[in-house]
């Protein structure tokens, strides 16, 4: 199976143990000596699809190694990386064999293997100072076929751009499948009980229904397609989710009447002809055309939640899963559910061949009962894989040591079934923003997504076959970068300093992230309500916020302020430290303020427990027992790239990772 090659040899040389990537080399035979590149890349072939493949590669070497190489064709020569596309069934869709002597070779039978194989070597190059790749040979093949995330855009809008870097880290650790949960909306009960006044919101662009859009943050269908094109160009299916019948507040802010009145108003009416009159012309929308606005061939129609406390309407559910499967069918896409038909087991038909289902929780839909009833499962089990930011439920984070250490798809829930079940597509997990309004920021989804993401690509790529310990999995993955060019954690290189910062200049960095130090010197003068010290793309830091005139930070809608003023005619300096949990302010090195997760009770009138009222007086004390509580979260990635058009003197700008 694997070609023949020369090795670069020495008299002492050792055989080269397995490399690190992520995710780990499922097969690797050790050779002696380094692969040192000499800036070709030859091609063997002369296809569009190789070609393309070689063009993306060029460039994200030099992205990550600032280091130019130049395609070619001919007989490959030392030091030279070669591609080559060939036929090889034993490869699949996504294999690849990499060998490395005296060139850099990577086959495989796929676009999408050879693509893969290109992330190897990259990983493998940006681990060197000198970008020199220890030579031995793998034949590289992954486990399961579906790896993937899913992010809950309805709750919470995730902006097109980190949509588009979570394209690119994605397919930087061969985890091939993002599905985007277009719609949803947060908990009556944080919204005064009152559906009219929650959250909801469907996140697309829409001419069939203008005005369902939401306004706080939606994709044009332009972008979504745009953002589609870039996922193939990084071997990544993007699987759109349009949630129905529950979940649906955003479609029933739109358009009252098909709102059930049992089940609250997030729940469609199934018996009413006009609630499938209103979801046909949606899916409608998105799925005809020559040119649709969903590219890919996959449709996530949700189906999840809805009540079964009455036999006709488990029976109605069912006929509404069955009506939508075959609907996104009609239009040649393959639908996948969440598909609760445990919990609403029932004796109305739905279709299960070539149907997927992403099991969740096996109260809703049992896997075992699933697999026999002819679905294809999708392992995403929510007490393993489920994030839910600052809840206090599910994980904040993953046990990513855990999952490293004892998980593969093959376990959904407390079901194990064996490794490569046919009926086992593959693995992924979730970011569910269930508390909306809890001040979390696109820049804390990401740091709880990203080793979530490392650790995910290992497990759902090499299975039972994992072999390095977590321990220095845990290390070692800190050495390579989210994806050529992409930095959203805002980890800096090396510490920087400014000696004076002007009003209006351009920055070197965009922003530093987690864990943070950022220090300057400030002689105040009087500053306008709203006057920015520092932008980003991302966040801004006020040296006079809008609304109180104090020290303060926005970001993702939200507003934080220090109970602060920059004192006009003095001069002090100023120290923000920043991490995942809280944005602290030292005034002249002593902490003045730390502005950490603040809990806010949702308080209302039938709480109330106590009441207390002596006649005569003027006082009056009531007690309350929350039903509910959110924590708010106050952190802030330190935008740094433009310098507003302040008055005050800034200088002695210091700014670096860690917090002493």
């Amino acid at each position: 199976m694997f070609c023949g090659m020369v090795m670069v040899c020495s008299a002492f040389a050792e055989i080269n143990p397995k490399p690190f990537v992520v995710p780990e080399l499922t097969n690797w035979v050790g050779a002696e000596g380094k692969f040192m590149p000499s800036g070709r890349v030859i091609l063997s072939g002369s296809s569009k699809d190789l070609l393309k493949t070689a063009d993306i590669f060029v460039a994200d070497y030099e992205a990550l190694t600032g280091k130019k190489l130049i395609v070619g064709k001919g007989k490959a020569q030392k030091g030279d990386f070669v591609l080559t596309l060939k036929k090889n069934k034993e490869l699949g869709q996504e294999g690849y064999i990499m060998n490395i002597g005296e060139t850099a070779q990577i086959s495989a039978a796929t676009v999408q293997g050879l693509y893969w194989g290109t992330r190897t070597l990259l990983q493998l190059s940006e681990q060197s100072a000198t970008h020199v790749i220890p030579c031995g040979s793998s034949t590289d093949i992954p486990q399961y076929a579906m790896r993937g995330f899913m992010i809950d855009c309805g709750r919470k809008f995730i902006p097109m751009d980190y949509l588009r870097s979570l394209v690119k880290m994605m397919g930087y650790y061969k985890m091939n499948t993002l599905q985007v949960h277009l719609n949803d909306n947060g908990f009556r009960q944080f919204f005064g009980n009152d559906w009219n006044k929650t959250q909801a919101a469907f996140r697309l662009e829409s001419d069939t229904y203008p005005g369902l859009t939401a306004k706080d943050g939606s994709y044009s269908k332009k972008e979504f397609i745009e953002l589609q094109k870039l996922a193939e160009e990084n071997s990544v299916e993007i699987i759109p989710e349009i949630d129905v019948p529950a979940h649906s507040l955003a479609f029933t802010h739109y358009k009252p009447e098909i709102a059930s009145k049992d089940y609250g108003m997030d729940h469609l009416d199934l018996f009413k002809p006009e609630t499938y009159e209103f979801v046909d012309g949606l899916f409608k929308e998105y799925l005809e055309g020559k040119e649709p606005v969903f590219r890919g061939k996959r449709v996530h129609i949700g189906t999840d939640e809805y009540s079964n406390a009455k036999k006709d309407v488990v029976e109605k559910f069912r006929a509404f899963t069955d009506h939508y499967i075959k609907f996104v069918e009609k239009y040649g896409k393959q639908a996948m559910v969440w598909g609760a038909l445990t919990h609403a087991k029932g004796e109305t038909p739905v279709k299960s061949k070539d149907v997927i289902m992403s099991c969740w929780y096996n109260g809703f839909a049992n896997p075992k009962d699933m697999k026999e009833q002819g679905y294809q499962l999708v392992s995403i089990p929510d007490g393993l894989v489920y994030i839910v930011p600052a809840a206090g439920y599910y994980y904040d984070y993953l046990n990513c040591q855990h999952l490293y250490n004892n998980w593969t798809p093959a376990t959904i829930g407390n079901q194990k079934f064996e490794e490569n079940d046919p009926a086992i597509l593959g693995g992924m997990f979730a970011v569910w923003n269930d508390h909306a309004g809890n001040g979390i920021s696109v820049k804390d989804i990401h740091d709880r997504v990203y080793p979530a993401l490392q650790t995910l690509a290992v497990k759902c790529w090499t299975g039972k076959k994992t072999q390095l310990p977590y321990d220095e999995f845990n290390q070692q993955r800190h050495l390579l970068s989210e994806a050529p060019a992409v930095n959203e954690a805002g980890k800096l290189k090396t510490p920087f300093e400014m000696a004076e910062v002007k009003a209006g200049v351009t920055l070197p960095v965009e922003e530093v992230g987690y864990d943070y130090t950022v220090s300057f010197t400030v002689k105040g003068e009087t500053e306008a309500k709203g006057t920015e010290l520092f932008r980003s793309k991302n966040a801004v830091f006020y040296l006079s916020d809008p609304r109180n005139g104090k020290l303060g930070f926005s970001r993702d809608g939200y507003l934080n302020t220090f109970n602060y003023r920059i004192p006009v005619g003095e001069e002090v300096t100023i120290t923000i430290q920043g991490n995942n949990k809280m944005t602290r302010l030292l005034i002249n090195g002593n902490k003045k303020e730390e502005l950490g997760p603040q809990t806010i009770h949702v308080v209302k009138p039938t709480d109330r427990t106590n009441y207390q009222f002596e006649e005569g007086e003027t006082w009056k004390t009531e007690t309350y027992v929350p039903s509910a509580k959110m924590n708010y979260q106050r952190t802030l990635v330190f935008p740094l790239c433009k310098a507003g058009n302040f008055k005050s003197k800034i200088t002695n700008l210091k700014v670096s990772m860690g917090i002493e």
